[in-house]
Order: structure tokens, then C-alpha cells, then sequence
């Protein structure tokens, strides 16, 4: 009887994980949708040397001015 409480309980949790899990794929892939569509640039520091490090980063998606 313990038992079968416990299974239930960890296959609600295990559910409950799922659809989290299935929420963030959602929202990353929005994400990662959107930012492929235009050009992102990061400009990084370097902590030995001080320079300026740039990185662009072009999606798939038509550059548009």
C-alpha cells in the first residue's frame, strides 16, 4: 500500500518534470528563433591583455538595414 502511494507520488513529480521541461524547450526555442533572425555581436574584453574581442554571430535569416 506505502508503496503504491510512493510510485504514485514519484510518477505525478515525474509528470510534473516533464512539462517543465517540455515549457523550457518551448521558450529556448522562441528564443533561439528569434535571435537567429538578425546579426548579434558581442564585444568581450580580454582579462590578460585588455583588448576588445569581437564576436558576430550572423542567423539564417536575411540581413535587413
Amino acid at each position: 500500500m506505502a508503496d503504491d502511494k510512493e510510485v504514485e507520488r514519484l510518477v505525478k513529480r515525474m509528470d510534473l518534470l516533464d512539462q517543465r521541461l517540455d515549457n523550457i524547450d518551448t521558450m529556448v526555442t522562441a528564443v533561439a528563433e528569434r535571435v537567429m533572425s538578425q546579426p548579434i555581436s558581442l564585444i568581450i574584453t580580454c582579462p590578460h591583455c585588455r583588448k576588445n574581442i569581437e564576436i558576430t554571430i550572423i542567423g539564417t535569416g536575411k540581413l535587413t538595414k
